[in-house]
């Protein structure tokens, strides 16, 4: 069950995380993209033409409006990951370039 928001286009889903109205686009994802390629608002509509400009402003303004708690969220995904990535094996394309001197 959803629960609604503020945000006209941004609602809670069951883990409480907050998503982009009639997607599965969390608001976390939108934000990081926006981050690692420094999209504006238009350039990220270009490359999600599902999304309106509308869902995408609302969407980083609940961002910079509980930016605490979502860079919590990140932190602690970004933590999860390198969790799991330590506790894999190395990869055998990871091997055979380290042993060619290539990384």
């Amino acid at each position: 069950m959803l629960a609604e928001t503020r945000y006209e286009h941004i609602v809670l889903n069951d883990a409480r995380v907050p998503v982009i109205e009639g997607t599965t686009m969390k608001v976390v994802e939108l934000v990081l993209v926006q981050a690692a390629y420094g999209w504006s608002a238009e350039e990220l509509n270009g490359q999600y033409p599902n999304l309106t400009l509308g869902q995408i402003y609302s969407a980083l303004a609940y961002y910079w409006d509980h930016q605490d708690d979502l860079d919590a969220d990140i932190e602690s995904r970004i933590r999860k990951v390198d969790s799991i990535r330590s506790s894999l094996p190395e990869s055998p394309l990871v091997k055979r370039l380290k042993g060619k001197g290539l990384i």
